[in-house]
């Protein structure tokens, strides 16, 4: 069994001009993770600032090539947002049991 933790640093391209417009934006964003992929998703960080987010995610795979994959598919989703972009990120697969 493996466990994959990631961490994503999040500018918003768009300039919200309110927290909640930002809000909505990230929430939308962790909807598409979460439907698509049924993994924990979360805002993290920077939650009081506007053009700002930080993501974090988290899953159990049976492989550590299944969890390479599904975060390249994650990956993938969040940088062909046009609202977002990755400034920085992290992530760490880690085998739990053999």
């Amino acid at each position: 069994m493996y466990v994959c933790k990631c961490w994503f640093d999040i500018h918003l391209l768009e300039e919200p001009n309110s927290l909640k417009r930002k809000r909505q934006i990230i929430k939308s964003l962790k909807d598409r993770i979460w439907n698509k992929f049924r993994v924990s998703v979360a805002e993290v960080g920077e939650n009081d600032l506007w053009q700002k987010a930080e993501i974090g995610i988290a899953f159990v795979s049976s492989t550590g090539i299944i969890a390479e994959q599904i975060f390249s598919k994650i990956l993938n989703l969040i940088d062909s947002e046009e609202e977002v972009e990755i400034v920085d990120m992290f992530y760490d697969i880690e085998k739990i049991k053999s």
